[in-house]
């Protein structure tokens, strides 16, 4: 990087006003030096988000497999449900009705 400055030049120095202030190439020594720091780190960064990303494709994975599993028990149980109701229409009246009456109770 170089910088243009307006200051004057005194007769017979040996700097121009486009030299490279020191500050500068000190920094970019120092830099040098910071990159495989910042190289490991960033790495490190993405194997973590890498190992992050993994873990939650495979907790929803698990999350689809037991959705599945129970829609397919609410089926079961509903079928299974509308068949006592259909045998059994009056104890499943009487089982509504003690239901409700419970529920009622407890709700107060």
């Amino acid at each position: 990087m170089t910088t243009i400055t307006s200051s004057s030049t005194v007769p017979g120095s040996a700097t121009s006003s486009f030299d490279e202030p020191r500050s500068v190439s000190g920094s970019a020594e120092r830099s040098a030096g910071l990159s495989p720091a910042v190289d490991r780190i960033a790495s490190g960064a993405h194997q973590a988000v890498d190992r992050i990303a993994a873990a939650a494709n495979s907790a929803a994975e698990q999350l689809t497999v037991k959705g599945e599993d129970l829609m397919a028990a609410k089926d079961r149980w509903t079928q299974v449900c509308g068949t006592y109701v259909k045998d059994n229409p009056l104890t499943a009246l009487g089982i509504a009705v003690a239901v409700g009456f419970l529920v009622s109770r407890w709700i107060r």
